[in-house]
């Protein structure tokens, strides 16, 4: 019993009510220096919603109200890349709503896809929001629900300013940071376990009152319309899908070889000691067989 209460203390544990505004160390290397830094225009389109869609300079605004939601979508697909955006998030009440920026082919494999996500799920007054990242393959989001979520919550306000949120996806490894600073490594373990098939990068908001905050608890209230979600800063670079079998990979790491550096773990594991409030491998609520990843 004492395991027990001390293993769901560790899984659902809130830890940014006792440690809000300590920041991690230095992960040493900033990996979206690396990359160059493109329009909305250059490299998106809009994908549903464009009457909730607006952009100024080279920076976009979506918004959800009670019709509707927005989204848009990459030109190209990608099998790997670092793929990023300095994201601004809506303050005051939020729940139900999500804002999204995130690889899927769900497109091109309807009911069988892959996804990799990074999602703010919105929150109640006083409360944080949390960063959701999580990752399907082969359909286990179709239905099928086997996701592999890790959640977190900031060590700042994504209210105040503008933060750098990404993704780095490699025939290896799935990274995601948060201005530079890597919070989960997801590791390619097995084919089985691993997206490879092309993906194209999105982002959206959208009404999840289902599930967003709180596992449903909290519904969007649209007294508090519109929810905008503000992108600047893209940067989407790697291989296309129709780049040369030969194109290389980028790195999150100082080294072409991928992985992370030795301080870039450290950071790493001092934000899943800090901020993570949520680990699907450690929920023992969860079948375990169908996530083998996290055996090892």
């Amino acid at each position: 019993m004492a395991l027990f209460f001390l293993s769901t203390l560790l899984i659902f544990f809130t830890p940014s009510s006792c440690n809000a505004g300590y920041w991690p160390p230095s992960p040493g290397y900033y990996p979206s220096s690396r990359f160059r830094s493109m329009n909305f225009y250059e490299g998106f389109r809009n994908l549903w919603g464009p009457n909730h869609q607006s952009v100024d300079n080279s920076a976009l605004a979506i918004w959800l109200d009670r019709t509707s939601g927005s989204g848009f979508k990459s030109v190209k697909p990608f099998r790997s890349g670092y793929f990023g955006a300095s994201i601004k998030l809506q303050p005051g009440y939020t729940a139900g709503v999500i804002t999204a920026f995130y690889l899927s082919n769900s497109e091109a494999h309807p009911g069988y896809h892959d996804e990799v996500d990074i999602e703010f799920l919105g929150t109640t007054f006083g409360k944080p929001y949390t960063l959701q990242t999580n990752v399907y393959i082969r359909g286990s989001g179709d239905g099928k629900i086997i996701g592999r979520e890790m959640k977190f919550h900031l060590w700042f306000d994504p209210t105040k300013s503008f933060h750098h949120y990404a993704i780095l996806w490699s025939p290896k490894e799935i990274i995601f940071l948060v201005d530079d600073v890597p919070i989960r490594r997801y590791a390619r373990k097995s084919v089985a376990t691993f997206p490879l098939r092309p993906m194209w990068l999105y982002g959206s908001i959208w009404d999840a009152s289902s599930w967003a905050t709180e596992d449903g608890k909290y519904k969007a209230d649209y007294r508090y319309q519109p929810f905008v979600g503000r992108f600047t800063n893209f940067k989407a670079t790697g291989c296309s899908a129709y780049a040369q079998r030969g194109c290389r990979a980028v790195s999150a790491s100082p080294t072409r070889s991928g992985g992370l550096s030795r301080q870039q773990y450290m950071a790493m594991q001092w934000v899943q000691s800090h901020y993570m409030v949520y680990d699907y491998c450690r929920d023992g609520k969860r079948d375990h067989s169908l996530t083998p990843e996290c055996w090892g």
